[in-house]
């Protein structure tokens, strides 16, 4: 899934139209959104470290499944912001290159069952909570050093 944190991939890219009030729906917007915030993905990859038991391939993907419209949504409404100003596939084809902007445009739905088997427990498992995570002007890192 998509890394998303207010410092890298997606979020860096969007954030100031969506902070101006400018976001909307990327493509057509009911095209699911594979998505895992990038502290969860660290603490997948300790965590598949550290279990013995975990083998072969996890899913790095939220346990919430969401379209790519529920995602604008969380997100523009955790930075108390409009979302109206969708933009076409072309766009993001420009914006992200045609390889990456497949995840966004037309998305996969991916279920991490054996991420959730291993044992391993999300710090963000719903896209509300992440976005209020990094939907911030000024990101503080709350996390112990």
């Amino acid at each position: 899934g998509g890394g998303l944190g207010w410092a890298g991939g997606m979020v860096k890219q969007i954030f100031p139209s969506f902070y101006l009030g400018l976001g909307g729906r990327m493509g057509e917007g009911s095209q699911p959104l594979p998505w895992i915030h990038v502290k969860d993905l660290a603490g997948l990859v300790v965590h598949s470290v550290k279990t013995p038991q975990v083998e072969g391939v996890l899913n790095a993907v939220a346990p919430q499944i969401i379209s790519n419209q529920e995602f604008v949504s969380a997100f523009a409404g955790a930075l108390w912001r409009p979302a109206v100003f969708p933009l076409p596939e072309i766009v993001w084809n420009l914006v992200f290159g045609e390889e990456r902007a497949v995840m966004i445009t037309r998305g996969q739905r991916v279920v991490p069952r054996r991420t959730l088997e291993s044992g391993y427990k999300f710090l963000f498992p719903t896209i509300e909570c992440a976005c209020k995570e990094f939907s911030h002007l000024v990101y503080v890192n709350t996390d112990p050093a």
